[in-house]
């Protein structure tokens, strides 16, 4: 923002120094002006909304994510438009039903369930994949 001040001023200053002769030019130079006017206030514009949203998005980072109470531990797809959800609420958790027009909870469960942590694909799982594609791994022809 302070960058375009200098820039803004530069210009105003440009202006004025085009119309040395005064009134005698001062119907072509008035429809110039005018221009460069509105060009002005569109770039002021501009710049306005791309320093809001440039301040949006580092007041929305400054809040935070941690400490969030709710966690979606686990989600299954039943259809193009219905899910399974596990949900974490404090130490309570919940399985939901998702459709496209409602949330339905189904269960709370008493005993939490947990989750195995992420293991990173192993060899084999190419090799499975390429069996599920119907393809055979040029090694093994």
């Amino acid at each position: 923002m302070r960058s375009l001040i200098p820039g803004v001023a530069w210009l105003v200053s440009g202006v004025a120094l085009a119309n040395p002769q005064g009134p005698a030019n001062a119907s072509l130079s008035g429809g110039v002006g005018s221009l460069l006017q509105l060009l002005l206030g569109l770039l002021l514009v501009l710049g306005l909304i791309f320093a809001m949203a440039w301040l949006l998005r580092r007041v929305q980072q400054i809040t935070p994510r941690g400490g969030q109470v709710i966690r979606l531990l686990s989600s299954q797809a039943l259809g193009p438009r219905e899910r399974l959800l596990l949900v974490q609420v404090g130490e309570e958790q919940l399985l939901l039903g998702l459709t496209a027009g409602r949330i339905t909870p189904l269960h709370v469960l008493k005993t939490p369930v947990s989750l195995p942590d992420h293991q990173p694909a192993t060899p084999e799982f190419a090799q499975r994949l390429m069996e599920a594609l119907g393809r055979v791994p040029k090694d093994q022809s």
